[in-house]
């Protein structure tokens, strides 16, 4: 078994720990009424993304995303919250270090012993998440668990969907397709995005993701016999026929989004073994992006 499934598979018991703690760190974590940023890479991009729409669809302050190397620095916040595995990533690192007494900083991490701990103001550590592997998978969900249970908007249905996610079969003729495409709605918009970069990441997948609603607006053309479509979360009225009728593969998100994005991590594998590839070797990748002064 390779380091990313051994991983992935331990999601649920990492999203029930996470969901648990998030009473203890509700202090350093954003408040109702804040006006927040949520900032990150690669996924954890992504993962902050997801949260801040569901932040701000649940009423509870202004909520923006942004990747960490396009953070808005003449735009007011109450509190800035970081999304890093490692605690090394090099634009994290100066962004915290640019905002350090001038906004309230809190920092989500998988390893406090990095630079994290002295650059962000606040920390929480998700050391039980931590991966060995390039390519993140139960770190970004169990942090956006937390997040999630911070919210009140954490279902117990996640972790069972997740269980179901580990162990049921892949859709047949899945692994089979040269081109898949993910959608989302809202908060799922992101996690969208991240099954995108997993296809792409593990699988050298050609992998796209949008909007579920831009996708009438031209990438439908891709689509046809050989590609998946896989929608996370409810579809619009009349999307998955529109798909059908292309000749494309339709696979309908019946599981809490969080639990699908599970199963396209472990397609993600299964494309990469049915190609030769290693999932935890991504070409061009490393676990960190750390760049020279």
């Amino acid at each position: 078994m390779t380091h990313v499934e051994d991983e992935l598979t331990s999601q649920p018991e990492c999203w029930a720990r996470a969901a648990s703690q998030a009473a203890h760190h509700a202090k350093v974590l954003p408040a109702p009424g804040e006006r927040v940023a949520i900032v990150g890479c690669g996924t954890s991009y992504f993962m902050a993304r997801a949260a801040a729409a569901l932040r701000e669809g649940a009423g509870q302050g202004e909520t923006d995303a942004f990747a960490a190397s396009e953070f808005p620095h003449g735009r007011h916040y109450d509190r800035v919250v970081a999304l890093t595995r490692s605690g090394t990533t090099t634009e994290v690192l100066d962004l915290l270090g640019r905002l350090k007494g001038v906004v309230r900083t809190t920092a989500i991490t998988a390893d406090p012993d990095t630079p994290v701990r002295t650059a962000a103001g606040e920390l929480v550590v998700l050391d039980f998440a931590d991966e060995r592997s390039v390519v993140q998978t139960r770190f970004a969900t169990t942090a956006l668990t937390l997040l999630r249970a911070h919210l009140g908007l954490h279902p117990d249905a996640a972790v069972t969907d997740a269980r179901t996610a580990l162990t049921e079969p892949l859709p047949e003729g899945l692994v089979e397709c040269g081109q898949f495409t993910f959608l989302g709605r809202g908060w799922t918009v992101g996690l969208a995005d991240e099954a995108g970069l997993k296809m792409r990441e593990a699988a050298l997948a050609w992998a796209e993701a949008y909007p579920a609603m831009e996708y009438r607006h031209g990438p439908i053309s891709v689509s046809t016999r050989g590609t998946a479509t896989w929608m996370l979360g409810d579809p619009p009225d009349g999307l998955d026929r529109q798909v059908r009728d292309t000749g494309a593969l339709w696979i309908a998100g019946r599981l809490d989004p969080l639990a699908e994005l599970v199963r396209v991590q472990r397609l993600a594998v299964a494309v990469a073994a049915s190609r030769g590839l290693d999932p935890d070797s991504p070409r061009h990748l490393t676990r960190s992006v750390i760049l020279e002064p």
